[in-house]
This record gives C-alpha cells, sequence and structure tokens, in this order.
C-alpha cells in the first residue's frame, strides 16, 4: 500500500510541482540535445557575464530536464515552486549592476535531511510525509549552510531523497518516497543516503548539491555516481539543523560536483564558524586565507608523497578488476611527480583497532534529536522526541536501542568511548603521516565494483566508518570504469584541515585523466 500511495505521490508531484511551466511538448529527444550538459560553473559565470544566457533560461532547462528524467531516477522529495521566481529577480539584480554572489543564479540541490525554511522535512520516513498521511514539519529558519547558499546567490531547484533517517550507507529503499536510481546504470546502488542529491548532479538536474555523511553517505554516492564529492574535517561545515545520527560526533555537511573546482567553490562558500554550532569554532584559524580553490594547478602532485592502499589499513583485498583500475590510477599519479609509498600502515596497529572499534559515535543520536527538533521553532508541529514518538505513534529504529537515553532526551551524552577511539585513530593516522612524510593517501574508494540496486550486497568501501571517527577529510575523483560500466573512484585522504591540499592534488589528477563521462539518462517509456 505504501508502495501504491507513493508512486500515486509522485506522480502527482510531477505534474504539478515541477511544472508550473509549459510543458506538453517536451520530448526525451529534445533532452537529448540539453544545452548545458556538463557546464562548470567558470562556464555558466563566463555566460552571465557576457549575457550568452540569463538565469531564468538555465533554471528552465533544468527543470524541464527534470520534468522528463525524474519519473525513472526519482531523485527529489521535492521541488522549490518558486525557483524561476527566484531565477528571475538574479537577472534583475545582474541587469541593475547590483553585487552578487560567488553562486548567483547558479541551480542547487539539497539534501532532504537538511533544513530549507518554508519546506518539508520528513527525515525520509513516512509518518513525517504529509503525502501519506504522516505529520509535516515544516522548520521555521535555514540550516547555517542553507542560508549561506541563499546569500550566495544559488537557486535551490528542491530537495533530494534519502532513506528514513539517513540510515544506509548503500540505497535509498526505505525512504517513503521509494528507492532513487543511480545515474550511471539504474541497476546499480546509487551510493548511500546522499543518494538523490549524487544522482541530480550526476545525472544533470542541477550544478551542485549539498550531500552528507555520518558513513559514508558523500563518498559512497560520489563514487558510485563518477562524481566530485568533499567530506570535510569534522567542524569546519556546520551541521546544525540537520537531521543528525551522530550530529555531536561525526555527521559532516559537504559538496557533490562533477569537477574538483566546482566542488571547492561550493566548499568556501559552506565552511567556517557560526554560532549556530559551536563545533565549528575549531575551523578558526583552519580555513586557507585564499580559499579551497588556491591550490587548484596542474603541479600539485608533483613530488607528493602518496601512501596506496594495503593490508596495514583495512586488510580487505581488492578484487582483480579494482586492483588492475587502482594500479592504473597510481601511475598516472606518478606520471604527475607523485612518489608513492606502498602500505604505510604496515606493521602499525590501525587495521586491528578499526576491526574492534567498530561503528562508534551514534550513541549520541536521542541527544542530537533534541537538539534538532528545538531548532525547527516555536510553531513546528514537533518540538521534542517524546512529541516525536508520541504523536507519530512509532519509536524510529534508529533510536529505539537507545532506551536509557530516551527516558531522558536532553542529557548530554556519555562519549568517553567515542573520544578514546578518535584519539587512538588519530595518533596512528598522524604518526604514519609523519614517519613517511606524507601528503595524502591516496586508495580505492571501494575494494569491489558498485553492487546491483536489488541485491542483498552492501557498498564494499575502503574508508568508512575510520575516517568518519577520526573526522579527516577526504575527497573523491573519479578515475575509471569497470568493464560493466560501473563507476572506480579514487579517494584523496588526509590529516585534518588539509582540504585544499587535497583538493590541488584531485584537480591535479582530474585534469590529467579526465575520467569522468556524462551519464545518458532513460526516459521512461
Amino acid at each position: 500500500m505504501l508502495r501504491k500511495q507513493t508512486k500515486l505521490f509522485k506522480r502527482a508531484m510531477t505534474m504539478t510541482l515541477l511544472l508550473g511551466l509549459v510543458m506538453n511538448n517536451i520530448t526525451a529527444a529534445a533532452a537529448e540535445r540539453f544545452t548545458y550538459e556538463e557546464i562548470t560553473l567558470k562556464e555558466l559565470e563566463q555566460g552571465y557575464a557576457a549575457g550568452a544566457f540569463k538565469t531564468e533560461e538555465i533554471v528552465k532547462a533544468y527543470l524541464d530536464r527534470i520534468n522528463i528524467y525524474e519519473s525513472n531516477y526519482n531523485a527529489f522529495t521535492m521541488m522549490n515552486v518558486n525557483a524561476l521566481q527566484e531565477a528571475r529577480e538574479i537577472d534583475r539584480r545582474r541587469t541593475a549592476g547590483e553585487k552578487l554572489g560567488p553562486l548567483a543564479g547558479v541551480p542547487i540541490v539539497i539534501k532532504e535531511a537538511v533544513d530549507v525554511a518554508g519546506f518539508p522535512s520528513t527525515f525520509g520516513w513516512a509518518p513525517l510525509s504529509k503525502e501519506l498521511g504522516g505529520i509535516e514539519l515544516i522548520p521555521e529558519k535555514d540550516a547555517p549552510v542553507v542560508a549561506r547558499l541563499k546569500a550566495a546567490g544559488a537557486i535551490i531547484l528542491g530537495k533530494t531523497n534519502i532513506p528514513a533517517f539517513s540510515s544506509d550507507g548503500t540505497r535509498a529503499s526505505s525512504s517513503w518516497a521509494g528507492d532513487t536510481y543511480n545515474a550511471v546504470d539504474r541497476k546499480l546502488v546509487p551510493g548511500a543516503s546522499s543518494s538523490g542529491t549524487a544522482m541530480s548532479i550526476s545525472g544533470n538536474f542541477a550544478v551542485l548539491g549539498i550531500a552528507e555523511e555520518t558513513g559514508g553517505s558523500i563518498q559512497n554516492p560520489a563514487a558510485a555516481q563518477a562524481l566530485v564529492g568533499i567530506k570535510p574535517t569534522f567542524g569546519l561545515v556546520p551541521n546544525a539543523g540537520v537531521v543528525p545520527l551522530a550530529g555531536s560526533t561525526r555527521d559532516v555537511v559537504g559538496p557533490h560536483a562533477r569537477t574538483v573546482h566546482d566542488a571547492a567553490v561550493m566548499l568556501d562558500v559552506i565552511a567556517g564558524y557560526t554560532a549556530e554550532d559551536a563545533k565549528t569554532v575549531a575551523s578558526i584559524g583552519n580555513i586557507p586565507r585564499k580559499g579551497y580553490t588556491s591550490k587548484l594547478n596542474s603541479l600539485a602532485l608533483k613530488n607528493k608523497r602518496i601512501g596506496l592502499y594495503g593490508p596495514g589499513w583495512l586488510g580487505e583485498e581488492l578484487t582483480a578488476e579494482t586492483q588492475q583500475l587502482y594500479d592504473r590510477a597510481v601511475k598516472e599519479l606518478e606520471s604527475q611527480g607523485a612518489i608513492v609509498v606502498t602500505d604505510p600502515f604496515a606493521d602499525t596497529e590501525f587495521a586491528e583497532f578499526a576491526k574492534s572499534a567498530g561503528s562508534i559515535g551514534i550513541e549520541s543520536i536521542v541527544y542530537d534529536m533534541e537538539q534538532y527538533l528545538k531548532r525547527l521553532g516555536p510553531n513546528a508541529a514537533i518540538k521534542s522526541v517524546h512529541e516525536l514518538i508520541k504523536k507519530t505513534g512509532e519509536t524510529p529504529s534508529a533510536l529505539a536501542k537507545y532506551e536509557e537515553a530516551l527516558k531522558n532526551p536532553d542529557a548530554i551524552p556519555d562519549l568517553s568511548k567515542f573520544t578514546e577511539a578518535r584519539t587512538k585513530y588519530l595518533h596512528i593516522f598522524n604518526g604514519v603521516m609523519d614517519q613517511h612524510r606524507l601528503d595524502a593517501l591516496v586508495f580505492p574508494q571501494m575494494y569491489k565494483e558498485t553492487p546491483l540496486l536489488h541485491s542483498e550486497d552492501k557498498i564494499a568501501d575502503t574508508t568508512v566508518p575510520e575516517i568518519n571517527i577520526a573526522g579527516v577529510p577526504l575527497v573523491t575523483v573519479p578515475a575509471g570504469y569497470y568493464k560493466s560500466g560501473s563507476p572506480f573512484a579514487i579517494a584523496f585522504v588526509g590529516k585534518m584541515w588539509s582540504e585544499a591540499d587535497l583538493l590541488g592534488m584531485a584537480y591535479d589528477y582530474e585534469q590529467a585523466t579526465k575520467h569522468r563521462v556524462a551519464p545518458t539518462l532513460l526516459a521512461k517509456p
């Protein structure tokens, strides 16, 4: 019944929210001629500056494309019906010579878990979906990252699909809105809880997207859909106003983009301290003065010491084809002047500790959820964890096992085991980086190819949950394709606050290889 209701809602959404436009004569053939496919920020900015096109034209073109393909990919939970009006306002301001922000007129999407004032926040959970008879939660203010993007002039096209409570590192099947499909190949899993954002960016539904990660949900969908993703240092980007899984310990917000440069520009906009999120005080003094694009150049890999994946890190053996693709990527790094160091974590206790530590840090979820619900505002339909359970008649599975915390959701959780684990991870990690004088690690993001959507398999990532617990940054870059057509990606990993250096090296690799191929989307017959 739920699936049937979902399909009815999605059909209605396509006919109403996506439209507000006259599209009766648009066909899939017209979409094949999509003028702005793979357009970059620089190209967009140059076009606006030269008067080659207007924001309204760009936004309408993306909405047209979404209208054709959305029903076959299910990327969105809702659309911004004011997108064209907001685009016209940017055009008016540009014509008037007003100063505009760095993302003025750029179409973007926002992960469903991130609050946008006036838009429903459903958590991907059926009891909070008004369309399915649930309770509607409407945040009264934007999450800080959304406020910054709006101030930069970005046009939000809509919010993107997630699994319930973002608690799946592979697919969005538990969402009230149903599965999101992979833009590269609908048979493949879309990646993780940022599935809808990744599909939107890889499938050219928007230029940039906001993703969020607790345990792989920026990097997994980016790797699975041939994208650049930035999983930032914990505390660099505010996560206030984001439905939490581990808001106090692991949750981070970051960009999905088709190029390293574009991802770096988005990070410039969303990073930094805000009084709304005390954790971000740690970012003060750790943001490059000239921004995250300052080290993007074609010599960034020259003489850099790069640590390679091996048994010392994880102990998981790469499949034969993954090893071949990784070996090629290593040669490409070396051709750009990098010096590689084989298995730098050998003879350390890293792999053993990673297995014993497990996935820790989620124990803050009840407290974090209480703080999130309070932030929704005095007029919100639900303002506490106890109200969430009482009014929906359900205890969400993500919260249910924390019975003691549920008795007093305002009680500050005991995170001593987590802080011990983070301390040990960082002690080993930083020690290895220093001992081998490494500038970065470069690993295959998965040790085997992306699984099929309707299989039982999960994504076999190499950097989850280790870097999430440690809090260190990672940048994914497309690095080719398996024989099946499934994307292969490499991940640049570094010390805390090393995003600018990682982006520089990732950019050098990207520009030298240009492995990403734009997916060919399929419209429903």
